[in-house]
């Protein structure tokens, strides 16, 4: 299956020394999280990126992609708390659900 990506800002994943140090280990996801979380928060990339993804929530649904196995353990599950977050004053809440 190919998918057709509309972007894929890789820059806002986390560090391969992050990725590495984590290895899919279910109980370093706590300090995981708390890692990645400071890597997004200190990454200069943040404010485009979103703007990006404010931008396409107006009118599109934004599907975050991850490769890990655990599906309750992944970035993907860190990006999305964040991007509730810090979107929740520039997206009508309907737009950030499930």
């Amino acid at each position: 299956m190919n998918a057709q990506l509309a972007s894929w800002e890789k820059e806002m994943g986390p560090t391969t020394d992050l990725r590495k140090w984590f290895n899919h280990e279910p109980e370093k996801f706590p300090e995981f999280k708390k890692r990645y979380v400071a890597e997004i928060e200190a990454n200069e990339a943040l404010p485009s990126f979103l703007d990006l993804v404010a931008g396409q929530l107006a009118d599109q649904d934004v599907i975050l992609l991850y490769g890990a196995k655990d599906e309750e353990h992944n970035q993907a599950i860190i990006l999305k708390e964040f991007l509730l977050k810090h979107l929740a004053d520039r997206v009508p809440a309907e737009r950030l659900t499930d």
